[in-house]
């Protein structure tokens, strides 16, 4: 990897680099590429894809009503109830 490509993967991401800190930058990406074809190398043939790499499941519980229903008491409070919505002032003209 040469500056000038150092120079565009910066404009692309944005980051403004100093012709100090290019050979730093240079080195640092450099290894990144080395790190992923190393990682693109290795043979995956015959492993299924994952969703997640921990296999758990979830907890089931059973589906009951744990709590009343207190629209009306909620309603009573608010500032303005029509059909059983609420009203709020429009937002949006």
């Amino acid at each position: 990897m040469d500056d000038a490509e150092v120079k565009k993967i910066s404009d692309l991401a944005r980051l403004a680099v100093s012709e100090n800190d290019l050979p730093l930058y240079r080195t640092q990406l450099s290894n990144i590429v080395h790190f992923v074809e190393k990682i693109a190398s290795a043979e995956t043939g015959g492993i299924s894809p994952m969703a997640h790499p921990v296999s758990s499941a979830l907890r089931m519980r059973e589906d009951c009503i744990t709590e009343g229903d207190e629209r009306e008491r909620f309603q009573s409070i608010a500032p303005s109830v029509e059909a059983g919505f609420y009203l709020v002032p429009q937002v949006i003209p």
